[in-house]
């Protein structure tokens, strides 16, 4: 699969790119002061939304080794008001259509950078008001093949890559080259080339990171390796009826098995020790199912397609792989599998942009409302214990809610802009109390607000007060095909409360 050239040197093409990038960051702060004066002297709008004060659980936070994965509890900032804190245009594009892109997979955040993942290379743009824009820059021995929206506790993770080979030769395309690095420095920790990878390529390879493992599965094979070391842990090679088909991590690691042949496809599930990858359980996923994606290790979720494409269920496990409850997700949209127009690229059964899985319970968004002065669409809470509804977070009229992730026991929501009518926040909600509490508040470059927002196109995560925006496919605009295109984004807020 081709992935587009990598970039070419500063031309004078980029120097337009500037002028345009210029224009478009006078536009985006003036409409930042709209958006504070709306917000904030509006009167009502904003007191209406939550106040200042920490909703009971918000500060569930659990100490954490460096080896963690990551889990973050975001504090009230003392003033909503966003500011502009990244914007990175990708330069040099080849003048060619959307059916071939340059794909960007991959962006991730800490207090100090955001990291963006392009092509054949690593990028990571400063977020000091301060600071020069980029912090550094790290060339990869090939072009980045999957990635994990996993971060160890102390700003580390990994993606996999595709070594150039010569066109046509057995090896061509193959994916078998493992990276972990530091996001703060871009320092590469250590690079391990993945045992029997042969059949490993851009179209099924999973990666994912566990405390202090990193674990890759390609459907024929799997291998996990330490993360302080970079040495093989284990590995598995095709050769049982069942094959390894992608794993979850973060506070556990599950194997998702595909069992079979086509078109008598099942799916298993196991719980492994990191460490060894020896099974602590097994959970048999019922005959018919077409797709399994695994949104949660801990607790144990499934998200699964019965009969169809696109996911129908939810299954909630208990902590011995035994089944708790069905969740049937009709007018829901979990969004598993949609990224790349539904192409199976750069690691999917993790991904469910439409879903959030907490401690007890499962946050789904409804799918698109029309209807006139109604939301636009609303997020649900399932009980992940009963399959009972358990809270209701409606969007506005012309403005849809995305969830984000947890923070502590409540949720993080994204809810897009209405053009000059209303800005774009992100809140934080408490569905025990049913209370939403605004962290930020901000507006988005209108040529690009429907790309930025969309989690199909762009990934959107929210790290300690700010919020980013990482575009996956850039391609050149065909009316200004030297002009770059804004692959990154990030606003935060004018202070937090310590």
């Amino acid at each position: 699969m081709s992935f587009g050239p990598p970039p070419s040197i500063y031309t004078q093409s980029a120097r337009a790119a500037d002028t345009a990038r210029k224009r478009r960051r006078t536009k985006l702060l003036a409409a930042l002061a709209v958006v504070v004066a709306f917000a904030l002297g509006g009167g009502g709008w904003f007191l209406a939304s939550g106040d200042d004060s920490e909703p009971t659980g918000a500060r569930r936070t659990v100490a954490q080794s460096p080896d963690d994965i990551r889990e973050t509890t975001e504090r009230v900032p003392a003033s909503p008001e966003g500011r502009l804190m990244v914007e990175h245009d990708e330069e040099n594009l080849p003048k060619a259509n959307d059916a071939k892109p340059r794909y960007a997979p991959g962006t991730w955040a800490t207090d100090k950078v955001m990291v963006k993942g392009v092509a054949n290379r690593l990028e990571g743009y400063n977020i000091a008001l301060d600071a020069t824009e980029k912090a550094w820059s790290l060339k990869l021995d090939g072009h980045i093949c999957a990635t994990s929206r996993h971060v160890t506790a102390d700003g580390r993770t990994a993606v996999v890559i595709q070594p150039p080979r010569p066109k046509g030769s057995e090896k061509d395309g193959v994916c078998d080259q493992v990276v972990f690095f530091d996001l703060d420095t871009g320092k590469k920790l250590w690079q391990k080339k993945m045992p029997a990878a042969g059949t490993a390529f851009v179209t099924n390879t999973n990666l994912t990171l566990t405390k202090g493992v990193v674990a890759v599965a390609w459907g024929s094979g799997s291998v996990a390796y330490d993360m302080r070391s970079g040495k093989q842990l284990w590995n598995s090679t095709l050769g049982s009826e069942c094959e390894d088909k992608a794993f979850a991590g973060g506070r556990a690691l599950l194997s998702l098995l595909s069992c079979g042949s086509p078109p008598d496809v099942t799916f298993r599930v196991q719980r492994l020790d990191p460490r060894t990858g020896e099974p602590q359980w097994t959970y048999k996923v019922s005959d018919g199912v077409q797709a399994v994606y695994v949104p949660s290790s801990d607790p144990p979720v499934l998200a699964v397609a019965a009969g169809d494409s696109a996911v129908t269920d939810l299954i909630s496990l208990d902590s011995q792989g035994k089944h708790r409850a069905t969740i049937a997700l009709n007018g829901y949209e979990a969004q598993c599998g949609e990224r790349y127009f539904g192409l199976s690229l750069f690691g999917e059964y993790e991904n469910c942009d439409g879903l959030v899985v907490g401690r007890t319970q499962a946050f789904v968004s409804s799918k698109e409302n029309i209807a006139t002065g109604q939301p636009s669409n609303w997020i649900v809470a399932f009980d992940l214990g009963t399959g009972k509804t358990a809270g209701k977070f409606d969007g506005r009229e012309l403005q849809r809610v995305h969830p984000l992730r947890m923070s502590g026991d409540d949720l993080l929501i994204y809810r897009r802009g209405a053009g000059t009518v209303a800005p774009a926040a992100v809140v934080r909600w408490n569905p025990r109390a049913d209370k939403e509490t605004p962290l930020l508040f901000f507006t988005l470059p209108e040529d690009e607000d429907g790309k930025l927002s969309d989690p199909e196109q762009s990934d959107i995560l929210f790290q300690q007060g700010r919020i980013f925006f990482g575009r996956r496919e850039l391609v050149a605009d065909d009316k200004y095909p030297t002009y770059g295109v804004l692959m990154a984004l990030a606003v935060g807020s004018a202070g937090l409360k310590h």
